[in-house]
């Protein structure tokens, strides 16, 4: 049910929450040619923290600090893509969890039919994880 997995970068933001802050991170991005492939976001009190995978982090980076957001950065992921069908995340958490690695967090993209799913996300093993996808592509 994995296609492919690769270690990969994301871009985590840290701000004060506000009405607005992701339609203006959006702004600056897209006004610099960059794509959002994938983004999450939570708030804690009055943090908020996005995390974006990019077409390109480190132009996405140069312009989010520009911009006033300092605390971009990058941190290291797991980027699977799986295929669209019932049991496909199923799959690839059980086999982490056998191999005692654990999740600390995740968020993808997928589509009603026929693309396939993207996942990343970050665990307390990456490499360990990605030889256990990679056993399991295809």
């Amino acid at each position: 049910m994995v296609k492919t997995a690769d270690l990969g970068k994301e871009i985590v933001v840290t701000v004060i929450n506000k009405v607005g802050v992701l339609a203006d991170m959006s702004r600056i991005l897209a006004d610099h040619g960059v794509n959002i492939e994938a983004v999450a976001g939570y708030t804690v009190d009055s943090r908020a923290t996005i995390m974006l995978v990019t077409s390109d982090n480190l132009r996405a980076i140069e312009a989010l600090q520009k911009g006033g957001y300092k605390s971009a950065k990058q941190n290291d992921v797991i980027i699977a893509v799986l295929e669209n069908k019932t049991g496909a995340l199923k799959s690839v958490s059980s086999r982490l969890s056998l191999e005692g690695v654990d999740i600390k967090y995740i968020y993808g993209t997928a589509c009603p039919s026929q693309c396939p799913a993207r996942i990343v996300m970050s665990t307390t093993d990456n490499e360990k994880a990605l030889v256990v996808l990679k056993a399991k592509q295809g």
